[in-house]
């Protein structure tokens, strides 16, 4: 009697509580904006002295084989530092965008106290060792790890944690990217899934104050700086249909490769973290001294392809290369993300097929900067498969709202591409891959009560079917439709139209398979 007591006294403070959200939640995005924001802006800050450094000691080692030697020694004391790390927190392995999306769908839990410093210092380590590997995809997992600290220092419970997840999530992208815009977009497109004005307001609100604290001190020019010649005159449209057929094969490839080469790792489990973490270090360190431009996140390679004109052949070689080390890098582990490494193969593909159109059908030379930008795009929206995000982080990241026709053409063309080869979308997978070898500890049977929302798609199982005529899974309770502005008591007669918000409540112990279940109901497989 006691315990039946106990439960009702949760869920109905859970769901006052909820009623609160949208005026709670501006506060708690301003709190979570500025640690995350804070965070983030250190690790940036971190990551670009590792950048210049590491250049530097690569000058240094110029035609002396005792330093290069001596140089090799410590990227390999790096790969065990790295490696250790890895082992006392498996979380921090990766980009850490999939273990986001894992926690929040109630699939995994993590450790923020433990992952704030070993993805930072791993990270660290990453980029300090040339690894082509991105601060994106870490900036977004340490923000959303500030949001779930604050969380618990607040004691939130687990429905408000994760608003905070998302809060913390959109401005670790924004610092990163300085892109506010971008990181809440993305936010809700990939991790959080629904667009309700609490979650938004609240991730835009952290992202603004991120954003802000980053241009502060880092200024607020662009991450890119680089000339378009105009708009891409429309007898050339043609040709982008094209490059958005070729974006969207090169981006199922890169999915496949990328995942196969991260099951070749798994398959030599024996190696280890450690033994893992050696083959891109020390592949860093062969390449440092022989091709020196691929290493790190390759910002610099964006800058070289578009104020230079580069011969075809030497594009094609770097591009091979740096596509090569980019999935040695991902594959073995080591905290690090894919997001910028992304964009630059982008860029390549960009560049390769401008100068190919330059070369043979006489698109004058002053268009490939089009090309790579417009490549950017459509070649994230074919991996990651968020088109949205994809037009809005290369608008805030270059500065041009100029090309808005053409980046939505080969964007559109890239998705109906990828989505026709039946590829899945490359952080889906890695959580799929993910969660098949994870010893995260996961809630006991009962738990807190977690409040989740599920947006009607059209053409959805229960669009136009009233709740009595739905399955609902077992595990939850249906407590109210939202529409519009109007709140609705669910009935056995209410009708779920397309654009409802159906807003479900569970246990920890159940939420993820209670999450399988309500996207199947709700969404237009």
């Amino acid at each position: 009697m006691g315990e039946t007591m106990r439960e009702k006294k949760d869920i109905s403070y859970t769901i006052r509580r909820s009623a609160d959200f949208p005026v709670i939640m501006i506060g708690e995005g301003i709190l979570v904006g500025a640690v995350a924001g804070g965070i983030v802006l250190l690790y940036r800050i971190c990551l670009n002295y590792a950048g210049t450094w590491m250049r530097q000691i690569l000058e240094m080692c110029k035609g002396d084989p005792l330093r290069s030697a001596l140089w090799i020694g410590v990227l390999l004391l790096m790969a065990v530092v790295t490696g250790l790390l890895v082992r006392w927190e498996p979380m921090i392995s990766g980009s850490g965008i999939p273990q986001l999306k894992g926690e929040m769908e109630g699939k995994l839990e993590q450790r923020w106290y433990r992952i704030l410093p070993a993805k930072f210092l791993g990270g660290f380590l990453g980029m300090f060792g040339g690894l082509a590997l991105g601060r994106e995809g870490p900036s977004i997992q340490l923000g959303a790890m500030a949001g779930k600290g604050i969380s618990r220092v607040l004691k939130r419970g687990k429905t408000e944690e994760k608003f905070l997840l998302t809060c913390g999530a959109s401005a670790g992208m924004a610092a990163a990217f300085q892109a506010p815009l971008a990181g809440v977009m993305f936010t809700m497109e990939e991790i959080h899934k629904n667009f309700t004005a609490p979650v938004f307001i609240s991730a835009m609100t952290s992202a603004v104050v991120a954003d802000y604290m980053t241009s502060h001190v880092l200024g607020m020019d662009p991450v890119f700086q680089f000339d378009i010649a105009g708009n891409l005159p429309q007898r050339y449209y043609g040709l982008l249909i094209v490059m958005g057929l070729v974006l969207g094969v090169f981006g199922v490839f890169y999915n496949w490769f990328t995942l196969k080469v991260q099951s070749l790792y798994k398959k030599a489990a024996f190696l280890g973290p450690v033994g893992k973490a050696v083959f891109p270090f020390l592949a860093a360190g062969i390449l440092g001294f022989t091709v020196p431009e691929i290493l790190g996140n390759g910002h610099s390679l964006i800058d070289t392809m578009t104020h230079e004109r580069m011969v075809l052949q030497t594009l094609i070689v770097l591009f091979v290369l740096r596509f090569l080390f980019s999935a040695v890098s991902f594959g073995s582990g080591v905290p690090g993300g894919i997001f910028f490494p992304m964009l630059v193969l982008g860029a390549f593909a960009g560049c390769v097929f401008g100068t190919v159109c330059n070369e043979m059908f006489g698109v004058p030379a002053e268009y490939i900067n089009n090309f790579i930008l417009l490549a950017m795009a459509g070649f994230f929206t074919a991996v990651v498969r968020a088109p949205m995000t994809g037009i809005i982080l290369i608008f805030e990241l270059t500065g041009s709202l100029s090309q808005m026709l053409s980046l939505s053409v080969v964007t559109v063309i890239a998705y109906i591409t990828a989505m026709m080869l039946k590829s899945e979308p490359i952080y889906e997978s890695l959580l799929a891959g993910l969660l098949k070898g994870q010893n995260g500890q996961m809630p006991e049977e009962g738990g807190e009560k977690v409040l989740d929302y599920y947006a009607v798609a059209e053409g959805s199982p229960v669009a136009g079917c009233m709740v009595k005529e739905v399955s609902w899974p077992k595990a939850c309770l249906l407590v109210s439709i939202r529409r519009g502005e109007k709140e609705l008591i669910p009935k056995g007669k209410t009708k779920i139209q397309t654009g409802d918000v159906i807003i479900t409540m569970t246990d920890e112990a159940h939420n993820g398979e209670v999450c399988d279940q309500m996207k199947q109901l709700c969404r237009n497989e």
